[in-house]
């Protein structure tokens, strides 16, 4: 999540400010070398591949802002969160693809950095690669599970997070859901928020929001980064010295990169990346095979699914786009996905053929119906109704955001299958679209389709 941060160096560049300014903030980053002495690495693909890293910073975070943002426990050496950025060779599109921290992985034999100790290959979590090895050892692992040559290393913590969002002036997230972890403090009702620094923080860290857990927090991390990059470009920084000097300070200020990837590099990639937008990026997730793959003295880890992850892997190596251009989409954003809710349609009029015509229009646009619509017992029903069982409550709301005008009636008992009793008052279904729209075989999202609309 602190990575962030460091790719909007990158959009900031864009900017075209001179090299003296960039060369001037290049002394703030500090250098690392997580290539030393590395042998037979993956061969080089098409395009640049960047490593992502976000290290537990809180150490560094002040006590009110520790009370306040709910920041408490030691802080661990360790990463937060690991990405793969990939650039694609005609610098027009970015790929970013979330390797969860409770992966399975198998470290190659290394020096541990803490103890001196030799240490032959053994499983672990991959966050804990850094803790043993470092950047290096952290390098050689991803490489050896994805088998994709990693270009450049950046590093961050959340120390600066919040100040970079806040020199933004803050950056625009929607939800269709309240979202409240009492972990984090977050608590955002449901809609449009200008979230500032520690609030973003909160956004981003949280865990308990839902049942998705790491991987839930992974996808918000994406939207937030798609968000962020849309604020970055349409905001003005990048057309504002004064502005572009506060951001890229604020950001380079607790980094750490590779020793190659200096001003010039950041001056190169971002003059070619002047028309980058969030259409211009699209986001996924490593496919995870098994939840809760259970390892002697390490616990619950995360298996990657092989066959799906080579397959993505070798589309970075391609430098092909995972995400197909789709046109952007019109339907309302709802919580839960229509291809999710059972319905059965019934027929609240004495109008021949409703029934049909509203379950057609149902299915159309996703929704599970049962095809066999049948006559209600009243045909007087002049608002529309949808009857549902208060467990299934945010079903039956993405199913009346399809219904405008549409009456919600709880009933207990009444099951997953939502009843719609169609009414006189009906004309037609909206068309609505779950929150994250992932698809393709990667489960891969534009940029675009996870911003507000």
């Amino acid at each position: 999540m602190r990575a962030v941060t460091t790719l909007s160096v990158v959009v900031l560049a864009s900017a075209g400010i001179g090299h003296s300014v960039i060369a001037s903030l290049d002394a703030d980053i500090a250098r690392v070398d997580p290539f030393k002495d590395m042998k037979n690495r993956p061969r080089a693909g098409h395009g640049m591949n960047i490593l992502l890293v976000g290290t537990d910073g809180r150490d560094k975070i002040t006590e009110v802002e520790r009370q306040r943002y709910r920041l408490g426990g030691a802080p661990c050496h360790c990463t937060d969160t690991i990405m793969i950025v990939h650039i694609s060779e005609d610098r027009e599109r970015a790929t970013v693809v979330s390797l969860p921290r409770d992966s399975y992985a198998d470290v190659p034999p290394h020096t541990d950095q803490t103890t001196g100790r030799q240490h032959q290959g053994h499983p672990i979590k991959l966050n804990a690669a850094y803790a043993e090895g470092g950047p290096q050892l952290t390098v050689r692992t991803i490489e050896n599970m994805t088998h994709v040559k990693i270009d450049h290393y950046l590093e961050v913590d959340f120390t600066s997070f919040m100040k970079t969002v806040d020199v933004l002036g803050g950056v625009k997230i929607c939800t269709a859901q309240p979202m409240k972890d009492s972990y984090t403090g977050l608590d955002l009702p449901a809609g449009t928020h200008m979230l500032m620094g520690g609030q973003a923080l909160q956004y981003v860290r949280s865990r308990h929001v839902d049942g998705a857990s790491d991987l839930g927090r992974m996808q918000r991390q994406q939207r937030f980064l798609a968000a962020l990059v849309d604020r970055a470009t349409s905001s003005g920084v990048l057309l504002n010295p004064i502005r572009f000097r506060d951001v890229t300070r604020a950001v380079l200020g607790s980094v750490r990169a590779d020793k190659g990837f200096g001003a010039d590099e950041l001056l190169n990639l971002g003059r070619a990346m002047r028309g980058f937008s969030p259409s211009s990026s699209e986001f996924t997730t490593v496919p995870i095979g098994r939840m809760g793959y259970a390892v002697k003295g390490i616990g619950s880890t995360l298996k990657w699914d092989p066959a799906k992850s080579e397959r993505l892997f070798q589309s970075l190596r391609d430098d092909k786009p995972l995400a197909g251009h789709r046109p952007r989409s019109t339907a309302e954003r709802v919580d839960v996905a229509p291809q999710q809710i059972q319905v059965q349609v019934q027929n609240g009029t004495v109008t021949p053929g409703l029934g049909r015509r509203v379950d057609a229009a149902l299915a159309a646009t996703g929704f599970r119906t049962t095809r066999r619509p049948v006559n209600a017992v009243d045909h007087t029903v002049e608002r529309t109704v949808i009857v549902y069982d208060p467990r299934w409550d945010r079903s039956a709301k993405s199913l009346a955001a399809a219904l405008p005008g549409s009456e919600l009636r709880a009933v207990q008992g009444q099951g997953p299958v939502l009843k719609v009793i169609a009414g006189s008052d009906f004309r037609d279904v909206r068309k609505v679209r779950a929150e994250d729209p992932r698809q393709g075989q990667f489960g891969a999202v534009r940029g675009d389709e996870v911003g507000c609309s």
